[in-house]
């Protein structure tokens, strides 16, 4: 092995297999590089190794052990974070054992560091009543708060991941019959989400006002910030807390919320409308109708939460014969007699 195969293979697998080969979205590969940057960190700074030198054996598995805690107990990552990161570790090894056979047992090692289990929250939704109330705060005779409520509503309606949100372009949008809106998803897959009128007559107002035409300026984002350029996810997640910070819950303003909340609120608003989960599927652009499933789990666990907190005790006189036993050897004896 050379002494720059670690920079040659890091340099290949980003520049021509993820882009090229796999076709992965920027945002993928943009974690991915994360991964390595965070990767590259630890091993400089905490294993004091000169990055120039650092070879592929270099990295094994209790270099990739010692990563992976590090970003727990130093960095204070979550589980999850701490899952993603060891997810792009093993995709790049899966790549350079490919390339390098002979690295595969050092490779397969690094594949044979497990995830860790942690306990899955309840998905976090938004109930009806509050997302009317939030649709309705912005000042739709105010140039911003239109595009606020056209911003939120098609968040809402379309079920879009933020980042889909932000790729969004004029011409990506129908406003005539039947309104629908094109959206790239994971893995660069296109999808066609129908919207309900009322979210197209907003959207089409919003588009009068800011003067977006979909046949001059087809490519121009749909929604802009102040500078004109698209909007980025804090921008989206700061005008949601905007307006949520004005709602009234309990006498306390209302909880900060993330613009993937309202995905899942549309989720459970489907689900709950008994609309088929397949169809929810191919809606929100989930590969795997597994991944549709945690919201019938959740809308499920919910349910049960709420019975249980009826508290409703059951009278004495129902009880059996052995609850009433205190003897239970001599109520086994009786019922052989």
């Amino acid at each position: 092995m050379s002494s720059n195969d670690f920079a040659t293979c890091v340099t290949e697998y980003f520049t021509t297999h993820l882009v090229g080969t796999r076709n992965l979205s920027p945002n993928t590969a943009k974690s991915y590089r994360d991964t390595f940057c965070l990767l590259l960190s630890f091993v400089s700074e905490v294993k004091n190794f000169r990055i120039e030198k650092l070879r592929l054996v270099d990295i094994d598995d209790n270099m990739v052990n010692d990563f992976i805690s590090w970003l727990e107990s130093e960095r204070k990552n979550s589980i999850t974070t701490r899952n993603q990161r060891l997810a792009a570790i093993h995709a790049f090894f899966r790549y350079v054992q490919m390339r390098h056979p002979e690295t595969m047992l050092q490779c397969q090692r690094i594949l044979a560091i497990p995830f860790k289990k942690h306990v899955k929250k309840l998905i976090n939704y938004i109930p009806e009543h509050t997302l009317k109330e939030l649709l309705a705060l912005p000042d739709q005779c105010d140039k911003y708060g239109l595009r606020d409520t056209a911003l939120m509503c098609l968040l809402y309606d379309s079920g879009a991941r933020v980042q889909e949100l932000i790729d969004l372009s004029v011409g990506d949008i129908r406003i005539e019959n039947p309104s629908t809106v094109r959206m790239l998803g994971k893995g660069r897959k296109a999808r066609i989400v129908p919207i309900m009128s009322q979210t197209a007559q907003v959207v089409q107002q919003y588009m009068d006002v800011w003067q977006l035409d979909k046949l001059k300026t087809p490519d121009k984002p749909l929604f802009c910030n102040h500078q004109e350029n698209r909007l980025t996810r804090p921008g989206i997640t700061y005008i949601l807390n905007k307006y949520m910070s004005k709602i009234d819950t309990n006498g306390s303003p209302g909880e900060v919320i993330t613009p993937h909340i309202l995905r899942h609120t549309k989720a459970m608003h489907l689900l709950r409308a008994n609309v088929n989960l397949h169809y929810i599927r191919d809606f929100l652009g989930h590969v795997n109708i597994a991944t549709t499933e945690v919201y019938a789990k959740a809308d499920a666990e919910i349910k049960r939460k709420a019975f249980e907190q009826a508290n409703i005790e059951l009278p004495i006189e129902n009880q059996t014969s052995w609850q009433k036993n205190d003897n239970l050897l001599s109520w086994l004896t009786a019922l052989g007699r």
